[in-house]
């Protein structure tokens, strides 16, 4: 496939900042993908450059490059951009502006194809899998740490669906849910408005880091929603690392005893998300021992969407990763 054009806007995320809309055009098709970049990221996270900067970039040599030759697959494209790029953490040209072409690409490939974006994609990448099992949707509900201006250190607390049920009646109970959690925190806290964090969870302080939780897995059982919906927490503990430690409820902890926090939240919760900061190993290895392979031990900051990183800490500090 053949690519006749790039162009580049830019449009503002959820928080109101600057990101990127890449809108690729081929002879008879065009696709745009919006790329946003999150307020909680990790060291050795990909680049992110402005619209401009990404403009520069195109008129710089890649719109040539790209525009004078034709790519037969999605890999072939994203291989041609990294070898462009040539840099661990795509500083040449952009993570969200490689990440937006991508996209893009993938799109009109799809189209192309008469095939829509995740049977390009599994085709492609995934050949061979054919599992209809819907996957579980996390649905961040409650928002603390750099999301919000309150009292909680923890990021997001969350409601996972359960795998296999329908997406439609799985989006349906997380809405129902969403609602009524506001309901009993307006009448808890009697408030009139519900302030909403930079993801849109609820934000408000709390008593500690672990009452969220405790709502919420109170709410799941007088709603009679076990079966449907679990509960997750991304710590996101790069934000609140400290030298050695982490300030944590007020308090200077050791990563021991922040260990023995997370031990105490394991019966009531399905998945951990970054929960020490991305240099601290042995915290991950040590929580993952500890709740074994029924848990989620998830990387983000970790393991920032790179692949040598994610081969280097799966199945050893982390059993989940997040994919930007």
């Amino acid at each position: 496939m053949k690519l006749d054009g790039i162009e580049v806007h830019g449009i503002p995320d959820s928080r109101e900042k600057e990101t990127i809309e890449v809108t690729l055009k081929s002879a008879s098709r065009s696709a745009l993908a919006r790329i946003p970049s999150g307020k909680s990221r990790g060291k050795r996270e990909a680049a992110v450059i402005t619209p401009k900067e990404a403009e520069e970039v195109l008129k710089g040599g890649l719109l040539k490059a790209l525009t004078s030759r034709e790519f037969s697959s999605i890999r072939e494209l994203d291989e041609f951009l990294l070898k462009f790029d040539g840099t661990e953490d795509k500083s040449k040209i952009g993570g969200n502006l490689s990440l937006g072409i991508s996209l893009a690409f993938a799109r009109i490939f799809g189209m192309e194809q008469g095939k829509e974006l995740w049977e390009v994609l599994r085709a492609e990448f995934f050949p061979g899998v054919e599992s209809e099992k819907t996957p579980a949707i996390f649905s961040n509900l409650i928002n603390g740490g750099v999301h919000a201006d309150n009292n909680l250190d923890i990021q997001e607390y969350i409601v996972l669906t359960k795998r296999g049920e329908a997406a439609g009646n799985a989006v349906k109970t997380v809405k129902e849910f969403y609602a009524k959690l506001g309901e009993r925190l307006k009448e808890k806290y009697k408030l009139d408005e519900l302030k909403l964090g930079d993801e849109k969870g609820y934000t408000m302080n709390f008593s500690n880091n672990e009452e969220p939780i405790e709502m919420l897995a109170k709410l799941i059982e007088e709603l009679a929603l076990s079966d449907a919906l679990s509960i997750g927490i991304d710590a996101a503990a790069s934000n609140f690392r400290h030298g050695e430690g982490y300030k944590f409820g007020g308090e200077m902890l050791k990563r021991e005893a922040l260990l023995e926090v997370y031990k105490g939240y394991l019966s009531r919760l399905t998945s951990i998300e970054d929960p020490f900061g991305e240099e601290d190993l042995e915290g991950f290895e040590k929580l993952s021992n500890a709740a074994g392979p029924e848990k989620l031990i998830i990387g983000d900051d970790l393991t920032v969407t790179n692949a040598k990183l994610i081969d280097k800490y799966g199945g050893r500090l982390i059993n989940g990763v997040i994919i930007k």
